[in-house]
């Protein structure tokens, strides 16, 4: 069998839940109204709660939207907790549903976005910190695995890059010949490697470094160079170049 098992042996889960209502943000006095708010003094003078309570529009049964918003992110154990969460979780807190848990996701997504340049042909990574800057914030709220591989010519500026797998909590399975066949695709020059552990452990796995040689080994035999092999997690990473586990 080809396929390896990325796994991250120390991923933690906490599932909370929040008894929360239904009223709009009109049932609050004037001057505690977030949009009104935020209309006259700006976003960035809003809290988190206010922020929250925008998108989720309305409140739940015994609370306004304001105290839905607080309780949410209580239950959640703040905000990039709550980042974190995939919408079927937010879904699950009595007065969130569906529609609002979709709303705060397609939101996050969004902020993840505009934490990346969209102007790929200037995005150059010479250092592990310029990878993390760039794929960090795509990597480091999610509950799964997702495998990365970055795609870069002569000059080390990115072409393109694909999701090569998303896997479970604490494990994703990954293909070397598949990544191989896609680098190959793509004409890259060079390759890195990147996916995230859940639990907030940045150190490699055994797993890691096996598949690591793996596709170094492999790479080579086609004239691509590994670049690096970077693990994201949460705020911290780390890379397996700079750990001296390419060679």
């Amino acid at each position: 069998m080809n396929e390896v098992a990325l796994v991250d042996t120390h991923y933690e889960t906490t599932k909370k839940e929040t008894a929360p209502s239904r009223q709009g943000v009109r049932n609050l006095l004037e001057n505690e109204q977030p949009r009104e708010k935020l209309m006259q003094n700006g976003a960035d003078v809003l809290t988190e709660s206010e922020l929250i309570a925008i998108l989720l529009r309305s409140g739940s049964k015994g609370m306004n939207v304001l105290e839905t918003a607080r309780s949410l992110l209580e239950q959640a154990n703040g905000l990039h907790q709550l980042a974190r969460c995939d919408w079927e979780e937010i879904s699950r807190i009595k007065g969130i549903g569906k529609v609002k848990a979709i709303t705060l996701m397609a939101t996050f997504e969004l902020a993840r976005r505009l934490n990346q340049d969209s102007d790929k042909e200037k995005i150059v990574f010479r250092q592990p910190e310029e990878v993390y800057g760039y794929f960090g914030p795509v990597l480091r709220d999610l509950h799964k695995e997702v495998f990365i591989v970055a795609y870069v010519n002569s000059a080390k500026i990115l072409l393109s890059y694909d999701k090569i797998s998303i896997g479970g909590s604490n494990a994703t399975i990954v293909d070397p010949p598949e990544v191989l066949r896609r680098s190959v695709m793509n004409r890259a020059h060079g390759i890195i490697l990147v996916h995230n552990h859940p639990s907030g452990n940045n150190r490699p796995s055994r797993a890691d470094i096996q598949l690591t040689k793996r596709i170094h080994e492999g790479a080579k035999m086609v004239g691509i160079d590994l670049v690096d092999h970077l693990i994201v997690a949460g705020y911290q990473y780390t890379s397996l170049k700079s750990e001296g586990l390419l060679s």
